[in-house]
Order: structure tokens, then sequence, then C-alpha cells
């Protein structure tokens, strides 16, 4: 079944202003700008007949749509669409030698090593494998417009993943609070329409 997708990431949270690592472990909130982001997505798509709404399990995304799922919208909770688990990074704030892991990190996925991972972190493969899971179940799925709230990695790499792209390839793609992903599904093939929108921002 055809089917559009809008994807967006959460709002700002302290831990985003604070530029400290948040990831799969850090189950934070929005900040009172995290919620006039969420609150500015729903003033300009609340019209759009949203047949569910799909979040992570972690709470700075459910509070993002929350002024769907307020109207009554079904709403349904799903981990493999959770942010990246950054491993001990989580919780602190970035350090010089934080800074140096990670660009490793990113180094080896570019060059293809996608099990590379920081400490007692997930790889670039274990997320790309839990998000097909995702993707193979909202495939089968019978709504046919589809509003999921996830997070920044998790979309570069869903990017990655739609575009057919090298997962390597996810350092290409940004994305803000509130950025909207527009995903057409047609025929078996997914095409993206629009990338880190934040019109509704403007406003």
């Amino acid at each position: 079944m055809n089917k559009t997708i809008y994807f967006i990431r959460h709002g700002e949270t302290d831990f985003n202003k604070e530029r400290i690592v948040q990831g799969s472990g850090v189950d934070s909130s929005l900040n009172d700008l995290g919620r006039q982001q969420g609150k500015a997505f729903f003033e300009k798509y609340k019209t759009i007949d949203f047949d569910v709404v799909i979040s992570s399990k972690l709470q700075r995304t459910h509070q993002t749509i929350k002024p769907f799922i307020d109207t009554g919208l079904k709403w349904e909770q799903y981990g493999e669409i959770n942010e990246i688990n950054w491993g001990v990074h989580e919780g602190k704030k970035s350090s010089p030698d934080m800074i140096n892991a990670y660009k490793a990190m990113i180094k080896e996925w570019g060059e293809g090593n996608l099990d590379a991972r920081l400490e007692e972190g997930e790889s670039a493969a274990e997320l790309s494998e839990r998000l097909r899971r995702f993707f193979d179940h909202v495939e089968q799925r019978p709504e046919k417009n589809i509003l999921v709230c996830t997070h920044g990695r998790t979309l570069r790499c869903i990017m990655c993943l739609l575009k057919k792209q090298d997962l390597g390839e996810m350092e290409n793609y940004r994305h803000s609070n509130t950025g909207l992903f527009l995903v057409h599904y047609k025929d078996g093939a997914y095409q993206v329409a629009l990338e880190n929108d934040t019109s509704h921002l403007e406003a």
C-alpha cells in the first residue's frame, strides 16, 4: 500500500543546548524551546489526516508529538527507532578525547567498517539492522499517512537506507530539532520529498 511518512526529529532538550551526549541511554525531557518547536510543528501540520503517530520509547519524542496524541490519534512506540547508543559517552559533555574517539569511529564507518563503535556503544550495522526491522513493519501496516518522531543519528541512517546509500554517507545529512523529512512509499520504493524542513519554525 502506498504511504506518506512524515519523519521528524524531537524538539530541543537542555542536553542538546549544553552539548551533552544523549543517545538511547539518556531519557531527557524537552525544554521550553523544545515544547514550542513541537507546538509550531503541530500548528502547521494539524490539518494532515494522520492515521497513526509513532515515536521512539524515549520521552523527548513523546513530548514533541504530544499535541497530536492529545487529539486522540492512535499512538504507538517502537524501540527500533530509538537513538543510537553512544556507550560510555552518554550523559557526558563532549571533551577532546570524546570528540577524537567519535571522529575515529565516523572515519571507520566511512571506510566501510560498520561494526566500529564507541566503548559499550552501538555500531552503524546494529542501528541499520533495527531500522530495517522497523521499515519491514511499516510497509505491512494499513495506514496511509504516518507521523514518526525519532532522533538525529537515527534519521541520518534512515536517509541512507531509503536512498540505498552506504551508511558511511550519514554525515551528509543535517538534522535540526523538529526538522521534517517527508517520504513517499509507492509501488515498493521510497522517494524523499523533503529533508530537514524547518519552515514551521519560521512563523
